[in-house]
């Protein structure tokens, strides 16, 4: 996800400018630039390459001035390049930083290409700065012609602009991508993401949907999308420009349970509008290529995998669509019946695992029509060689263990159903009703959260446990797995996960008084079925650890120990139904000493087969 920072000051802002690109290399980028204006002349510097590069470049070329925007670009519209890098400009008047998709952008490029523009990159971003520009030639302020070009835009965006026609100011605005102002003592700042700003302020204020702020040393004003002025609150940041990456908590693992709320909702930013599930969320040609989809591919590893595995019950049972989904260290080795106009997806949080590129250039060689890649590293292999690309924008997952990077495919998995379902039959009124769940999604998160200390109690039984059983049905049984791929990477206790139907077919031998058995109930069609698999259970002696809706009646008894969570619709239920088995595996391997960072044997990023 491309980064934003700008600043106005007193001071050279060009310092600042770059210590948050850096503090936002997290994001994942191709390119960097800064623009700051001068004795009423706007400096521009841009690099293909790390924020070191652009560094590097104004140390041998130093750009002065106390207005100024700076920006990493992940490649959408046009080639990873110097012509292709933020800031754009205008005709040396008028410099633009932006993140999103303009949805309009080329028939706003043709009617600029008739009235006389030249243009200069392979950029949606372009037709902006240009709109701008036009505005001010008709008599406009910065301001004004900030306002009315937004009005002309379609699509999703954050904006930083800055013009040699008022030297004093920014002029900001956003829809559908964050935007922040970071606020000072006699300088004033903007970025994507707070943790840009902290070495600069700790006060912010949060723009909302359509808002356009103009930014100035000592005031912000601040109007909504119909172009009346608002007061938006200002908030105070307890985070600290020098603090621990793990900002308190006691390991990384388990500050990234709890910014899952946070990562889903960066997933969703810019992706919906009005209801609906854009398009070009998946990349360019995105259109053509989804209406020509008539059954999925779903290849991955690890936890991956076990997101495609929900997917598949989310594509069939909500989109009618075809699915099958493959272990990629399998798949690469099989040779498989190849289907015309069947959409390849690959998953990978670090985009580098090593079977799951090799099963994308095998599918390539055996004629798969179509390829998208879910990842959270927008520079990777998988990014790079897909044709569609879906970032999750988790951000760094520093725990070997992965969370928040799972619930954020479930996410942009979720996007692509949606997608696809409008396609194949799904109505104006369930896909709002999905985007409708997808939005409450953080919401639900964070009331999850709340049974940590309660589950923290709970993992005491699991202190001497050498085994376990996780019980799901539906899309719950590929939950059940991720839960008991949980405990056993960090806790080194041997988890098993079945569906529920199954244990009368075999694994009803293992169950006895030393063995826990963990289920999760939602309440949905298959909750009186799952009721009688667990009756099998409790009849043989085993300790039940039911993470149950709360409407669902269930007695608590001696060997039953019931975890009551909120109520949550069936088609977002395994995103929300995940957060307590992430949380009993961290609280079960903190209590038996366990490296819960770095378990041994394991590695963040698989890049050998």
């Amino acid at each position: 996800m491309c980064g934003i920072v700008g600043a106005v000051a007193q001071r050279d802002v060009a310092p600042i400018l770059v210590e948050g690109l850096k503090r936002l290399e997290y994001r994942g980028y191709d390119s960097a630039g800064v623009a700051t204006v001068k004795d009423k002349a706007i400096q521009r510097v841009r690099v293909a390459g790390k924020v070191r590069v652009l560094e590097e470049a104004l140390e041998t070329e130093p750009h002065a001035g106390g207005l100024g925007i700076a920006h990493t670009r992940w490649a959408t519209h046009g080639v990873p390049s110097i012509r292709n890098a933020h800031p754009h400009m205008c005709r040396e008047t008028v410099a633009l930083v932006h993140n999103g998709i303009i949805e309009n952008h080329e028939r706003l490029r043709a009617e600029q290409i008739a009235a006389g523009h030249a243009f200069n990159s392979d950029t949606d971003t372009e037709v902006v700065v240009n709109r701008i520009y036009d505005y001010l030639e008709q008599g406009d302020d910065l301001l004004k012609a900030v306002q009315r070009t937004t009005s002309d835009l379609e699509g999703a965006y954050a904006l930083g602009v800055l013009s040699t026609t008022c030297t004093d100011r920014l002029v900001v605005a956003r829809r559908g991508s964050p935007l922040v102002i970071g606020l000072g003592i006699g300088e004033n700042f903007v970025a994507s993401d707070v943790f840009a700003l902290l070495p600069v302020t700790q006060r912010f204020i949060f723009l909302e949907e359509g808002d356009v702020a103009e930014i100035t040393r000592e005031q912000v004003r601040i109007y909504d999308a119909k172009g009346h002025p608002v007061t938006r609150a200002e908030s105070l940041s307890e985070l600290s420009a020098d603090a621990a990456e793990k900002s308190g908590y006691r390991h990384f693992m388990l500050k990234e349970i709890f910014t899952q709320a946070r990562a889903a909702s960066e997933t969703l930013e810019g992706r919906i509008e009005n209801g609906s599930v854009l398009d070009s969320a998946f990349g360019f040609d995105a259109k053509e290529i989804l209406d020509q989809v008539k059954s999925v591919t779903i290849v991955a590893c690890g936890t991956s995998f076990h997101a495609g595995l929900v997917a598949r019950y989310w594509l069939e049972g909500l989109a009618g669509i075809p699915c099958t989904v493959e272990v990629a260290s399998e798949y690469r080795y099989r040779k498989p019946v190849v289907t015309p106009n069947s959409l390849f997806v690959t998953i990978s949080q670090s985009g580098e695992t090593a079977d799951t590129l090799a099963a994308l250039r095998e599918a390539r060689r055996w004629g798969v029509s179509h390829s998208l890649a879910i990842c959270n590293v927008p520079e990777s292999s998988l990014t790079r060689e897909s044709e569609l690309v879906l970032m999750t924008r988790a951000g760094p997952e520093i725990g070997v263990a992965s969370t928040k990077a799972f619930t954020t495919q479930l996410v942009a998995l979720m996007l692509l159903v949606v997608a696809l379902g409008r396609r194949n039959g799904m109505s104006v009124e369930q896909e709002r009703e999905l985007v409708r769940q997808l939005e409450s999604l953080p919401g639900k998160i964070n009331g999850v959260l709340e049974l940590n200390d309660r589950i923290a109690d709970l993992s005491q039984a699991f202190a001497h446990k050498h085994h376990s059983l996780f019980l799901g049905r539906g899309s719950m049984y590929p939950i059940a797995m991720e839960g008991a791929l949980k405990l056993k990477e960090i806790s080194y206790i041997h988890a098993e996960a079945y569906p529920a139907g199954e244990l009368k077919h075999g694994p009803l031998a293992l169950v006895d008084e030393d063995m826990p058995v963990i289920s999760v109930a939602p309440n949905n069609e298959l909750l009186e079925k799952l009721k009688s698999n667990l009756e099998e259970v409790r009849a043989r002696g085993g300790q039940l650890y039911i993470f149950a809706d709360s409407r669902v009646e269930v007695t608590k008894q001696p060997d039953i120990h019931v975890l009551d969570v909120m109520p949550v619709e069936d088609p977002i239920a395994p995103i929300v139904y995940t957060i307590p088995l992430q949380l009993l595996a961290y609280h079960v391997a903190v209590i038996r000493g366990a490296d819960v960072d770095q378990p041994r044997n394991l590695a963040k990023s698989v890049t050998v087969e």
